[in-house]
Formats: C-alpha cells, sequence, structure tokens
C-alpha cells in the first residue's frame, strides 16, 4: 500500500512532510521546470517554475564547469520568476491558507520558494523526496490499489457502444474507470484522437491512481476490456491481470447502429476515408492485399459506410472475437446486453436493466 491517505502529516523535517492528502492545501506548487511539470505533476498542482526550461538548461550546462556561477545565475533566474508570480499568487489567499510546494527532489527549488512565502506570512510546507518520492508513492499505489475492488468488465467488438454504456453508468451514479479516456486513446490502429496528444506514462499512472482513489471499494468498478497497451501507455499489471478474472458483460448492436457510431465518433475518418485506410496498411500480412485493396477502393469512392462495416467484419471483429476468448473464455457469470438502439432513451434504459442485473 502507499503510505496512508487523510491522516495527520508524517513530519520528517520542519515544514517538510511526507505524500498525503493534497487536496487539503488551498495551493500546491510545482517548482519544476514546464517540461518536467508537463511529464508528470501531483493533480492540482499548478506550475510555478523557479526556472523555465531555457533557463534550467543554462543553468545545469554551466553547473558542470563553474557551480558558483551557475547557482548565481539561478538565484538571479529564481528570484525574478518568484517576483513575478508573487503579487497575482498573494492577492488569491490570505494568511489562514495552506500552502505545499514541491521541486524534483523537495531540494533548493521548493525552498526559494517556501522561503519568500514564509516571509509573506504564509504556512508552507515541502514535499519531502519532492516528485521522485511522489512518484514511488504513484508506484506503490499500483500495485496494491487495483487489488481492493471488484469489477464489471465491458466486452465486445468495436463500435457496439462500450464506451457509450460506461458515460451512461456514469451518468446514472455508478463507479466507472474509462481508460481510454484517461489515455486520450481508443486502443487501436484508429485510435489516435486529433488534437488531443497522449499523457506520457507518468501522467497516466497519476490520473489512473487519483481516479482509483476516488472509489468506494464496497461498489463495483465498471470498465471497458482493453488491451495491455492504450496506444502509447501500458496498464498496470495488476489491474491488467484483475480484469480477465472479472465477471463479463457482452455488449451488442447491430451493424446498421456500430456504423453510424463510428461516423460520429470518427468523424476526420468520414471525412477522409483514404487517410483511415492508409493508417490500416500495416495490417495488409493479417487482412491480405485484396482485402486492403478494396478498402481503399471503397475509400476513393466515398462508399464510408460501406468501408466502415468491411473493416468492422473483415478485421476488428474476428481479431476481438479471438482476444475476447483468449482473456475471457466462456464464464458462467457471464451476460450479454443487446442494444437495440444507442439513441440516448433506449440506452439510458438498456443501461439501468443492466446495471440492476448486476446489483450495480
Amino acid at each position: 500500500m502507499p503510505p496512508p491517505i487523510g491522516t495527520a502529516a508524517s513530519l520528517v523535517h520542519p515544514h517538510q512532510i511526507e505524500v498525503q492528502e493534497f487536496s487539503s492545501y488551498a495551493l500546491v506548487i510545482d517548482a519544476r521546470s514546464p517540461h518536467e511539470y508537463a511529464e508528470d505533476h501531483i493533480p492540482g498542482a499548478i506550475n510555478l517554475p523557479v526556472v523555465d526550461d531555457v533557463e534550467y538548461a543554462e543553468v545545469g550546462t554551466k553547473h558542470k564547469s563553474d557551480k558558483h556561477a551557475a547557482y548565481l545565475i539561478g538565484v538571479e533566474y529564481s528570484l525574478r520568476n518568484i517576483a513575478a508570480n508573487i503579487k497575482p499568487l498573494i492577492a488569491k489567499y490570505t494568511p489562514q491558507d495552506r500552502f505545499l510546494v514541491y521541486c524534483f527532489r523537495g531540494g533548493k527549488r521548493s525552498r526559494l520558494w517556501a522561503d519568500n512565502l514564509r516571509t509573506i506570512g504564509f504556512e508552507v510546507d515541502v514535499l519531502a523526496g519532492g516528485w521522485k518520492n511522489y512518484r514511488r508513492w504513484v508506484r506503490a499505489g499500483l500495485v496494491s490499489l487495483p487489488r481492493t475492488f471488484t469489477y464489471r468488465v465491458l466486452c465486445g467488438p468495436t463500435g457496439c457502444g462500450k464506451t457509450r454504456v460506461l458515460h451512461e453508468l456514469a451518468r446514472q451514479g455508478h463507479q466507472v474507470l474509462e481508460l481510454e479516456g484517461l489515455a486520450s486513446h481508443r486502443g487501436s490502429l484508429l485510435g489516435d484522437l486529433p488534437g488531443q496528444p497522449q499523457p506520457t506514462q507518468k501522467l497516466f499512472d497519476t490520473m489512473l491512481l487519483d481516479t482509483l482513489r476516488r472509489f468506494d471499494a464496497r461498489r463495483p468498478v465498471w470498465l471497458e476490456a482493453e488491451s495491455k497497451k492504450i496506444g502509447n501507455v501500458q496498464l498496470p499489471e495488476v489491474l491488467y491481470e484483475a480484469m480477465h478474472y472479472s465477471p463479463v458483460v457482452n455488449v451488442v448492436a447491430p451493424m446498421a447502429e456500430r456504423v453510424n457510431l463510428w461516423r460520429e465518433d470518427y468523424p476526420h475518418f468520414a471525412a477522409d476515408p483514404v487517410a483511415m485506410v492508409k493508417k490500416l496498411e500495416p495490417l495488409k500480412p493479417l487482412v491480405g492485399k485484396e482485402v486492403l485493396s478494396e478498402w481503399m477502393r471503397l475509400a476513393t469512392i466515398g462508399q464510408v459506410n460501406e468501408l466502415f462495416k468491411s473493416v468492422m467484419t473483415r478485421h476488428y471483429d474476428p481479431c476481438y472475437a479471438r482476444s475476447t476468448r483468449h482473456h475471457y473464455g466462456v464464464r458462467v457469470e457471464e451476460e450479454t446486453v443487446e442494444l437495440q438502439s444507442l439513441d440516448q432513451p433506449r440506452l439510458a434504459e438498456a443501461v439501468r436493466r443492466l446495471a440492476g442485473e448486476f446489483n450495480g
């Protein structure tokens, strides 16, 4: 288990704390450079870098040849950057508010912010061990926390509406772990979301643990069957294993509904089907050049519905069926939910019945 959450802070040094419930602070300041913050950060933390990316690189380069000069430049940049943020920062808070500051290891950058804020009169804690310690805590949490929940796993072919079922379950108040949403990817060759880059692995881990920590272990967690990797990010081994030992719900929908869903969820491919087929070229050894040529023909003449149907029936459906049989087999507790329509009223009713049958 990660260190206890929500309990009194364990003081390892005056004003230094171990990882705890960060939401108890009025403000969490990440004093690292912007590129470090982008890679991963504590949920809710704001980036107020002591030095920016260019300055950080300059100080690091100088440190190799002249430590004294490097510290001189670093402090000059730091005081300037802190001064630029102090006034807009303090205008929003009162001396009764408590702050947390962290950097990579809880060292110089944290102290620069903390000392200035304390001089003004704020109560400020520094995270012992900084982000590096926080990262260890996240990794430990992703080993232990997934074991504490029971799961309900939605299986079904591409385009059958599994994600929409999850969203409706969440709307109806059930606990939902939407892994593809966290990963910003739909989990296949066509899974990239235009304009939405995937998070780094570390940031995905942070968001996943933060989501799990909000769940009640006495209630089931609904999620969709996923591969071990969703795009470029990987699921924790413990969660991946737990999914394969959990009750399964098979979701099915008519092909016409699935094609409509694809048009709605992949509008960029409906608008440019040739680009979609080009992204499917790595499948040539699996489907054969004749099938790939047929897909390109349909794309070229704008037969989008037929193209989507063919891609599902010739590749995704058999591939998904093989994967599901391999990972989940046949379960006595299996249920099937038939979605005759994916429109909101009928979907909501189907989800209510499903959740009731599973005591969700």
